[in-house]
């Protein structure tokens, strides 16, 4: 079983910045994908930012420039800096982490989510 924790959400002005981060604990073999998306009131889910076991990342149009994604492996979590925050960056974020992990059965690939951190930047 595995739990994905996020922390580091909050209020902030437009302009400011945030750290995210989101640590996987549990049995696991394997991070394979870490992420975070991202869904405001009435709108869909997005894909933010992601990060692959070989490094490559990968963000959405609307935070590229502004956002980065890291990992650090030895601690299984993974961060997200949010320079230059918008109004329209208000959202909940959730953390996602596609994984390997050790089960009676043996070793199965698996998506896991946290609970999401609120962020919202005032104008």
């Amino acid at each position: 079983q595995v739990q994905l924790v996020e922390s580091g959400g909050g209020l902030v002005q437009a302009g400011g910045s945030l750290r995210l981060s989101c640590a996987a604990s549990g049995s696991i073999f394997r991070i394979n994908a870490m992420g975070w998306y991202r869904q405001a009131p009435g709108k869909e889910r997005e894909l933010v930012a992601r990060i692959t076991s070989s490094s490559s990342t990968d963000y959405a149009a609307s935070v590229k420039g502004r956002f980065t994604i890291s990992r650090d492996n030895a601690k299984n979590t993974v961060y997200l800096q949010m320079n230059s925050l918008k109004p329209e960056d208000t959202a909940v974020y959730y953390c996602n982490a596609r994984l390997t992990t050790k089960q009676t059965m043996g070793l199965i690939d698996v998506n896991s989510w946290g609970q999401g951190t609120q962020v919202t930047v005032s104008s």
